[in-house]
């Protein structure tokens, strides 16, 4: 992909109207470097930007920032830290000398120009599944390398690539008061309520089931105390305070019927309404004012 130099896109930005419908993924995903501003998440996941985001160094003691020429491995301050955090960790399990870290957000946020619907606002991040052997991966080796499945083709069991260390690796993220939940297989999470042991269940409750994620877990972070313009996303399972670990009807649920709609879709109506809007489609107009001026901060 080629990318524009920031003083560029400002100026490019700078001739466009207010109220021009500038795709905002092109937009953001043009500019390579963060914004000279206090961090801030502003807006949701899924539709926001964030303000003065800081760059994970691309590699480190016990972790290497993957896939570089994506550049997309920026994040709040407090994501940053709980990486470095958990890939400390990660280099005590068996196997796993730390951590491969995938995609964070774009220098400054915003809707990608592929791949994600989320990362939008520095407090999301994928990581492999891969135990890494070695952490001294070369720029393109980092481009090659593939990390490993842990499902079966059916979606509902783990293979053998799945170890209990990823479960103590997850569980580890899933405790810490900074995470607000953690996306993966639905095989995974049907091999944690399964291994779990009873009275050492709380932490399930951010293990949420979803499609496409089985080379990788995704962790989420709760908006930083402070953050105003971050917004708090609702719990869809249980709370904690009523004991739900989402391992009863939510999973049941969403292998019986969600996995059965991906691989029988329902037909699509004669005349279908409108698709709503997506991070491919969103315009600048779309997001939250502040965004513009993050786009337009040196």
């Amino acid at each position: 992909m080629i990318r524009l130099t920031t003083a560029l896109v400002l100026g490019l930005l700078g001739a466009v109207p207010a109220q021009a419908d500038t795709l905002a993924r092109l937009a953001f995903g043009a500019i390579p470097v963060p914004s000279q501003q206090q961090p801030t998440p502003i807006g949701s996941y899924s539709r926001g930007c964030a303000a003065g985001l800081v760059a994970l160094p691309e590699s480190g003691p016990t972790w290497q920032a993957m896939r570089l020429n994506r550049n997309r491995y920026y994040g709040q301050p407090v994501m940053i830290s709980f990486l470095e955090d958990l890939s400390r960790y990660a280099a005590t399990l068996p196997g796993w000398q730390g951590l491969y870290i995938g995609d964070i957000s774009q220098p400054r946020g915003g809707p990608m120009t592929g791949g994600h619907a989320s990362h939008q606002i520095g407090l999301d991040a994928d990581i492999w599944m891969l135990p890494p052997q070695r952490l001294n991966l070369t720029r393109a080796e980092r481009e090659k390398i593939s990390s490993i499945s842990i499902r079966t083709a059916d979606q509902t069991r783990v293979t053998r690539n799945w170890t209990p260390a990823h479960m103590a690796l997850m569980k580890t993220a899933a405790s810490d008061p900074r995470v607000d939940r953690i996306f993966v297989a639905a095989a995974a999470k049907i091999a944690m309520c399964n291994a779990a042991p009873r009275g050492d269940r709380a932490w399930l409750q951010k293990i949420r089931p979803i499609y496409g994620h089985d080379t990788h877990f995704h962790v989420r972070l709760k908006c930083p105390p402070g953050s105003t313009m971050c917004e708090v996303q609702r719990p869809t399972v249980a709370d904690l305070s009523k004991g739900g670990d989402g391992c009863d009807d939510t999973l049941n649920w969403w292998v019986t019927t969600y996995l059965d709609e991906l691989r029988n879709p329902p037909k699509k109506p004669a005349s279908p309404a409108p698709a709503p809007k997506t991070a491919r489609t969103y315009t600048l107009s779309d997001l939250p004012a502040a965004c513009r001026n993050v786009l337009a901060s040196r």
